[in-house]
């Protein structure tokens, strides 16, 4: 297990960071050269059709925080071979990002040295992977630490070219606002859309956040607020300070408008923003790509040895030296315009699977699934945002479609000769489809696995009445009945527990409701009796949905909680009566209780309760 060693600042920072880079210190130009001053609404759009992906992640992730997040959560919702697709698209697109941050960064020696060639540009990317690889070996702490100082400097930079560029803003550049038709404005807009391709990376490294209820998607959230504001208002200075021709094009759009409006002062401020936006993202890719082979390994979707941590530091250095290597490569050998290209369809077969997830993972209704944040308007906003995404993935061209065709099937094959053989989890699409078929079937290992991950996440540590529930009778009365029923079928169930009479427990049950109603009230019943013997105690849950009569007056109870023990446990016995106070006035307790497909999941309600517990 990770150490969670990641705040709110640090979430914000891997977000933001893997975001700002090229997407915006390069593409502007090139944008406006296809539909002119309008490339500021593209931004815009480019943002907004990411709020699918973003809200799809932030309630995955809130609810399965773990290393490798994208690949985790489609795995477990759609089933490993769409999660196998999932761990490698996210390891490739991050890691090429990165890359390409590292090219960025080594491009920048031209600014000091212009003689300086191709060569001098590789050694420089090569020895930045080196640096960023050295300090995520070492640290997560110190790598969240650096980003935050990287991202805090660039932000102030980019503020920096707004604030003293906007003066120098001509309204007149923006009198032309759409240079093409609408077809080439979408194309833009799907260009750019890629400067957005890290927002949702954070939860790569959820596993290793502090509070992921909170911090995963209040961080996720104010990086995309921040980061929109910031690529709008730079493109928009951008744009009203540089002629057209001079930006139609540019590959240094934000340097030529910064040198225009501020001079050689703003020049330098925007070359130190551009370092600082390639540091962060080349620093954050590293850390994110390797969380997926991380997770990959640990469920046998790849070999065992990418699991593995060191001792001291706790960093996962197996992962970490392939997702650096790899990068190495794509410095040393590849080029970059039809693999970017490529890596923003896959970005977009990844947003896709994602929102697919979030809709199998409502559907199947397991009590272990419980995110701090649900996506609003499901499952028709995460349907529109499949088929926007289809749509601009098919416009991307023949080249890039080709290419992701290709690694999609070396996936498949690798599923087909490796995974395959090795993984027989059950995933919530075939949980969902079981469902569907029939209402008795066995419980599946993922919902105890949601459960465990639900009480590691709040840092639930199990106490008694936890290992009681475990073991408690749940009786789940499908027929209206009276409460004499009741105590006759508890006096039944609990005699073989308690090794007590039939007869006898039904005696006490009976002169427990004669003493007082043990309904507390509307709906629900804590029936609870002294026994005889010595260090017996036992629970029982019951469920009726039609409802059993405790009285005349009131309306059926369909929640009851049974209390039997000796009296040498009538401390623990007064524990577990403020245990279940505590789980009854949960928000939504009835809506659960009521909507629980069987008895295991009714035991699951009480189990991820959010009570005090007590060592």
């Amino acid at each position: 297990m990770l150490q969670r060693k990641l705040g709110l600042l640090s979430v914000f920072s891997v977000a933001s960071g893997a975001m700002i880079s090229s997407g915006l210190f390069v593409l502007p130009g090139l944008a406006f050269a296809k539909t002119g001053p309008s490339v500021i609404l593209a931004y815009f759009l480019a943002g907004l059709l990411n709020i699918p992906a973003m809200f799809a992640q932030a309630e995955l992730s809130t609810a399965m925080p773990r290393s490798g997040g994208s690949y985790f959560v489609v795995e477990r919702s759609l089933g490993a071979f769409a999660g196998t697709l999932a761990g490698l698209i996210s390891w490739l697109c991050i890691g090429l990002k990165a890359a390409f941050a590292c090219v960025g960064m080594g491009a920048l020696i031209l600014l000091i040295n212009p003689a300086a060639g191709e060569l001098a540009v590789r050694l420089g990317a090569l020895a930045t992977c080196l640096v960023f690889t050295a300090l995520n070996l070492v640290s997560v702490k110190g790598t969240g630490r650096a980003q935050n100082v990287l991202v805090g400097l660039l932000v102030a930079s980019l503020v920096f070219f707004v604030l003293g560029g906007a003066p120098a803003v001509a309204p007149r550049r923006f009198a032309l606002f759409f240079a093409g038709d609408w077809r080439a404005f979408l194309a833009v807009t799907g260009m750019v859309f890629v400067s957005y391709g890290g927002l949702t990376k954070v939860v790569d490294v959820s596993e290793e956040v502090e509070n992921p209820r909170r911090n995963i998607p209040l961080g996720m959230f104010l990086a995309f607020g921040v980061v929109n504001v910031l690529y709008v208002a730079v493109v928009f200075v951008t744009v009203g300070v540089l002629e057209p021709a001079r930006l139609a094009g540019s590959l240094a759009p934000l340097a030529e408008g910064a040198a225009a409006s501020t001079g050689a002062t703003g020049a330098a401020v925007v070359a130190l923003g551009a370092f600082l936006a390639y540091a962060t993202t080349a620093n954050a890719g590293i850390l994110a790509a390797s969380r997926s082979p991380l997770a990959m390994s640990r469920d046998g979707l790849a070999p065992g040895f990418l699991a593995r941590t060191h001792a001291r530091f706790g960093t996962p250095v197996p992962a970490i030296l392939i997702t650096s290597v790899f990068m190495a490569l794509v410095i040393a050998f590849l080029s970059v315009e039809e693999l970017a290209k490529t890596a923003s369809t896959m970005f977009l077969i990844s947003f896709a699977l994602l929102n697919a997830a979030v809709v199998v993972m409502r559907r199947a209704g397991m009590q272990g699934y419980q995110p701090s944040f649900r996506m609003p308007l499901c499952p028709w906003l995460p349907l529109a945002g499949i088929a926007v995404y289809a749509f601009i993935i098919f416009d991307m061209g023949t080249t890039p479609l080709l290419l992701t065709a290709a690694f999609l099937g070396t996936g498949s094959l690798w599923y087909g000769l490796y995974v395959q053989r090795r993984v027989h989890r059950e995933s919530a699409i075939v949980y969902l489809a079981r469902a569907a078929v029939s209402k008795q079937f066995k419980r599946s290992g993922l919902e105890d696995e949601l459960i465990a991950v639900a009480l590691e996440r709040d840092n639930i540590q199990p106490d008694r009445f936890d290992e009681i529930v475990r073991g408690a009778l749940v009786l789940d009365l499908p027929e209206a009945a009276t409460a004499m029923q009741l105590f006759e079928r508890l006096a039944a169930a609990l005699s073989r527990r308690l090794n007590i009479p039939s007869e006898r427990l039904l005696e006490l049950f009976i002169a427990r409701e004669r003493e007082s109603s043990t309904e507390i009230r509307p709906g629900l019943a804590i029936p609870h009796v002294i026994i005889e013997g010595h260090d017996l105690f036992e629970l029982a849950l019951v469920r009726s949905l039609p409802g059993v009569r405790f009285s005349e007056l009131g309306p059926p109870v369909r929640a009851a909680f049974v209390l039997a023990g000796t009296s040498d446990q009538r401390q623990f016995h007064l524990k577990a009566l403020v245990a279940i106070a505590h789980i009854v006035q949960e928000e939504g307790f009835e809506d659960r209780w009521m909507n629980a497909r069987n008895a295991e999941q009714l035991r699951d309600i009480v189990l991820l309760s959010r009570r005090r517990r007590t060592p």
